[in-house]
Formats: structure tokens, sequence, C-alpha cells
């Protein structure tokens, strides 16, 4: 292999490399990169689409009610299990449903997200300090606070805030 050839290939990898170490920083440090797997959150996210989440969102502030965000499931101990809710509730609130609707410190939310009224009677629940209460937009089919063992999701495990959907996913026509 001659001088010119060797160099040229040498810089073709230096700057994979550097490309892949780039693209593993980003990913571990300022976005998540996930794929919406249910239709808990439809018709704000669909079954199948892909969004990214930015991990400095809640560098110097904290998350606010309607936050779309990416967290670690309460009740997966090995902390591996991503979900991706709506806050509902935050500390010191107190959320309930009730009448299809939800209450939030006893006043009737305006939600023009979610797509149905919700099943069921819940709450009420208190949200304590440094954490979240969390809920599906698509109420009747998401398995949120209401129905985990632990309701609720500390500031240390929200991984960030749900900013942009980069694929969409197959629609259902029903």
């Amino acid at each position: 292999m001659s001088g010119t050839v060797k160099s040229e290939v040498i810089s073709w990898v230096k700057t994979i490399v550097l490309a892949a170490v780039l693209a593993g920083l980003v990913n571990s440090f300022i976005i998540v990169n996930a794929q919406v797997p249910t239709g808990s959150m439809e018709n704000t996210i669909m079954t199948g689409d892909r969004i990214v989440a930015l991990r400095t969102s809640y560098w110097f502030d904290s998350p606010q009610r309607g936050d779309v965000v990416i967290f670690h499931f309460p009740d997966d101990p090995t902390g591996k299990t991503l979900y991706v809710k709506r806050v509902i509730g935050v500390p010191g609130d107190t959320v309930q449903v009730r009448d299809g609707q939800v209450l939030l410190n006893g006043q009737v939310q305006e939600e023009p997200y979610i797509r149905e009224v919700t099943r069921g009677e819940y709450g009420p629940y208190v949200v304590p300090e440094g954490c979240y209460f969390m809920m599906g937009d698509n109420r009747n089919s998401s398995l949120d606070s209401r129905f985990w063992e632990n309701k609720f999701v500390e500031k240390d495990q929200i991984l960030g805030k749900v900013v942009m959907r980069y694929y969409q996913g197959v629609k259902r026509i029903s």
C-alpha cells in the first residue's frame, strides 16, 4: 500500500472512531433515544414511534405538570425498563380520579390530550417530596402510577423530557 492510500485509510478510521465516540457521549449524557412499544400515550405518541428526550431538561429545573417524560419504571428492581408517561402530580399535590376526570388538589383538570373518559375511581394519592405521579394519555390502556406497587417516580429516575418524535410508527385504522 502506498503512503497516500495508507494515510487516507487512517484518516477515515479516525473519523469513524471519533463519530462513534461522540454519538456514544451524546446518547449517554445529552439525549435519550427510545421506541414506544405500547399505546399507553396515544394519541400524543403512537405505538412504534421513535422519540428523543433531553437529559439536560431537569439539570437546573424540575419536571412540571403536563411534561411528557422518559423514566425508569419504579417497580423494576433492575432499573432497565423505561416508560414514557405524562407528569400529572408534582410534590405536594393530591391526585384523584373521580367521575371520569382527574382532580388535582380538588380541581378538575383540563386535559385536551386524552382520548376518552377515564374509567374507574382512583386515589386520592398525595405525591411525596421529590416524587411525581405519572399517567398515560390513553388512560384506559395505560399501566401507570394508579396501578404500580411504587406509585411515584423519584426525580432521579426521570431521564429526560420528550422533545421530539422523529419517526412515526404505523398507525392503526379503527
